[in-house]
């Protein structure tokens, strides 16, 4: 899961239309560039369709060469409670085992605390975590394990 990078409110848009501020670019040189190096390649990148969540997702896709083909946006994953994201998950093809999800709070701290075993307050923009479920199946993953979590904050001097 990679919640969405920082975004600017300085443009008069609608929030569906929010582009990335300079922070927020530079914040997803850092995290893709941290993942590339731990060798973590998903198979499937799948994004929100708002437009901070799809720049967020290219830097990953294009960091860790991740084909166009396996590159999706998917209106339902523009979900703040949780609800859609979760049956997004549960839809995945079971031949796929790691996939990488971007998109927004507070959708994505609720399903860090759910389904992974460390707590979060607030996942960060551009933070990305990853979680292991022992299941065969996206349908029916529950509780998983946290195996790693990369934060912009943790990658600055």
């Amino acid at each position: 899961m990679v919640r969405h990078a920082k975004s600017s409110w300085k443009d008069d848009v609608i929030d569906h239309q929010r582009p990335l501020k300079s922070s927020g670019k530079k914040d997803c040189e850092l995290v893709s560039s941290a993942l590339k190096q731990a060798g973590i390649i998903p198979e499937k990148i799948v994004s929100s369709d708002a437009i901070r969540a799809q720049s967020t997702a290219l830097y990953f896709k294009e960091a860790l060469l991740v084909n166009s083909a396996d590159f999706i946006t998917n209106h339902d994953l523009y979900d703040f409670g949780g609800q859609n994201v979760m049956r997004v998950i549960k839809e995945f093809d079971n031949s796929l085992s790691s996939i990488m999800i971007v998109g927004h709070n507070h959708a994505f701290t609720s399903i860090a605390n759910m389904l992974g075993n460390t707590y979060f307050d607030n996942l960060p923009t551009c933070g990305f975590l990853m979680i292991e479920f022992d299941t065969d199946s996206w349908n029916k993953i529950k509780t998983g394990v946290t195996k790693m979590v990369i934060l912009p904050r943790d990658l600055k001097e």
